[in-house]
């Protein structure tokens, strides 16, 4: 272990002074019996004097780190322009590096206060708490640099799509297992080696206890690596009612805000095993589609009269189309030798066709449509209720206000124009369509 190397290696330094304890007591049972204490009571007290100055030298360093070294620290790394050691070096983070100066202290020199009982259990057990508290004080302190680590990396855009919180959980879970270890080990002073000879037996039972931790883990990894969700995406999973955005990727939950501002929490595996519909891409691309469909009423469907081809000819959208297909069909009409006398020979222009083509070129004008993405009108099989018109197109918006009013505005004006077509819309009738025919029926 790292800590007890570097703690053997200053111990090492330390015992190399000869009888340096021993030179210490000698000393301080001397002050004693100069102020008047027998040599029994000097025997008596020295060693807790010497412990009392111990603690309070190892207090002093403590506050001399917390009140010295780290305000001279956090003064040179004001000074720099980088912000990531900010992070780094804030009180919150190094307090916990000055919280080990008394411990390890008192470790090291505890010793000296009982020269003569080198070897005891007291001793050997109270160096051992020590090394406890060091040892949760630097685990503690490694916690909190992953999670300053995080905060640095997490406010770069380059890595918002990563799953950050989850590794950084794992971290601590993977953490919190070795420091565990290594406590259990300092206390009962056994090898940390024999423990975990001990846990591999118990592979199993850890598995099973940990196992929404590692499948989150993994899923995470998984989520994160084919680029299948990130904080910030708009995702709809129909099965578990959530329909909103990401705002949090963890261990072991995903939390989608939805639109009414409920909260919706899903474990992670199941966005991997099963699916879900990302709006990602969409709001990726800068469009977004609108496919909506009106009823045109079949009977009022007909040929076009030369008086209907002319008030078309008006509008100004369609003036080139109705000049362009009549010559068109003019000449199909003159090569095949087309009896005009008769509508149903020969080709002819519909106020239906006339209407499609009127929509076609009304949203290919409109700025609010994005027009390198797909543009049309599509009649669609004909149902019980007329023939579907439908618009496909896509908002050059992906916001959903904006959004919702582009599609409001297109097809006011598509209700409002179709009059014009000698075209009516499909409507079940209602209460009032039947007082009508009932007022009728009276006369």
């Amino acid at each position: 272990m790292v800590i007890e190397k570097g703690l053997s290696a200053v111990e090492s330094v330390v015992s190399e002074v000869p009888a340096f304890g021993q030179v210490v007591m000698e000393k301080v049972n001397g002050v004693l019996m100069d102020l008047g204490l027998s040599a029994y009571w000097a025997g008596k007290f020295d060693n807790f004097i010497v412990l009392a100055l111990i603690i309070g030298v190892a207090f002093l360093a403590n506050l001399v780190s917390q009140h010295v070294i780290l305000r001279a620290v956090a003064k040179l790394v004001g000074q720099t322009k980088a912000t990531w050691d900010d992070i780094v070096f804030d009180h919150k983070v190094m307090v916990h590096v000055s919280r080990m100066v008394a411990p390890i202290v008192i470790y090291l020199v505890i010793p000296i206060a009982f020269p003569d009982h080198g070897d005891s259990e007291l001793l050997d057990f109270l160096r051992r708490l020590c090394l406890i508290y060091v040892v949760a004080v630097f685990l503690r302190f490694i916690g909190v640099f992953f999670t300053a680590i995080y905060q640095v990396y997490s406010e770069k855009e380059q890595f918002r799509d990563k799953p950050l919180k989850g590794l950084l959980q794992t971290a601590h879970v993977i953490l919190f297992c070795i420091g565990l270890i290594v406590l259990i080990s300092i206390l009962i002073n056994q090898s940390p080696l024999v423990l975990l000879t001990g846990l591999g037996a118990s592979a199993a039972v850890l598995m099973l206890v940990f196992k929404d931790t590692i499948m989150g883990f993994v899923s995470g990894i998984q989520l994160s690596a084919n680029n299948m969700l990130k904080v910030g995406d708009w995702i709809t999973i129909p099965k578990y009612g959530a329909d909103g955005t990401v705002i949090e990727v963890s261990l072991n939950t995903v939390k989608i805000q939805n639109f009414d501002n409920t909260i919706t929490t899903i474990p992670p595996y199941l966005l991997v095993s099963e699916s879900f519909q990302n709006w990602d891409g969409m709001t990726q691309s800068g469009g977004r589609r609108i496919k909506r469909a009106i009823y045109i009423d079949m009977q009022s469907v007909r040929f076009c009269t030369p008086e209907m081809l002319a008030k078309f000819r008006k509008i100004q959208l369609l003036k080139g189309y109705i000049d362009e297909t009549e010559e068109v069909l003019r000449q199909y009409n003159a090569e095949n030798e087309i009896d005009n006398s008769v509508l149903v020979n020969g080709r002819r222009q519909t106020n239906i066709g006339v209407f499609r083509a009127y929509l076609t070129n009304y949203l290919k004008s409109l700025p609010t449509v994005k027009q390198e993405m797909t543009c049309m009108v599509r009649q669609l099989q004909p149902t019980d209720k007329g023939i579907p018109l439908e618009l496909y197109f896509f908002a050059a918006t992906t916001a959903w206000v904006p959004y919702e009013g582009i599609q409001a505005d297109v097809f006011d004006h598509i209700l409002a124009i179709i009059p014009e077509f000698d075209l009516a819309l499909f409507q079940n009738p209602t209460g009032a369509d039947f007082k009508a025919l009932g007022r009728v029926g009276e006369k």
